[in-house]
């Protein structure tokens, strides 16, 4: 399966055969969408992204924008604050190159929106908060949102860990 792949860090992509071969899950959590359990994602994401081979920048980088995702479903999905779940699966994937990813999934089962209009806000317009899509994008290797089942979405994003 052809896959994007970030070929230069800031967002160029170019197309590379990237079989996956294997999926092993290492964690999922289910966690209510309060802020309270931010800190507890990050430390999930700290922690398997060690144990699967992210050196400790990394493991930092990738828990933020676990974290800048999950504040987003509080926020944009959810409406703030609430009682709803939302799923965080953490997963190490093996390809056929013999390479490896961290995959992470984000579900919640809020509202549905059309991916295509999911994008940070313009970086020429400086002022706080709006920088989540952004981050998310600049950190990770692959990102997808989509619609997940009828309700709610699932993003998902993938950090390469071991490259030929």
């Amino acid at each position: 399966m052809a896959q994007r792949i970030k070929s230069d860090g800031v967002g160029k992509f170019q197309e590379m055969q990237r079989d996956i071969t294997s999926t092993t899950t290492h964690m999922e959590l289910s966690m209510l969408a309060e802020p309270d359990y931010l800190s507890v994602g990050r430390a999930a994401v700290r922690r398997v992204g060690a144990s699967v081979g992210l050196d400790d920048e990394q493991c930092e980088s990738v828990a933020l924008a676990v974290v800048e995702a999950l504040t987003n479903v509080i926020r944009h999905s959810y409406g703030g604050p609430c009682e709803k779940l939302i799923i965080v699966k953490l997963n190490k994937l093996a390809y056929s190159d013999e390479s490896c990813g961290l995959e992470i999934l984000v579900r919640d089962f809020g509202r549905q929106v059309d991916p295509s209009v999911i994008k940070g806000r313009d970086l020429e317009d400086v002022r706080p908060g709006g920088l989540g899509v952004h981050i998310i994008h600049s950190v990770m290797d692959e990102v997808v949102f989509s619609p997940a089942g009828d309700c709610g979405m699932q993003l998902r994003m993938v950090k390469y860990i071991c490259k030929n």
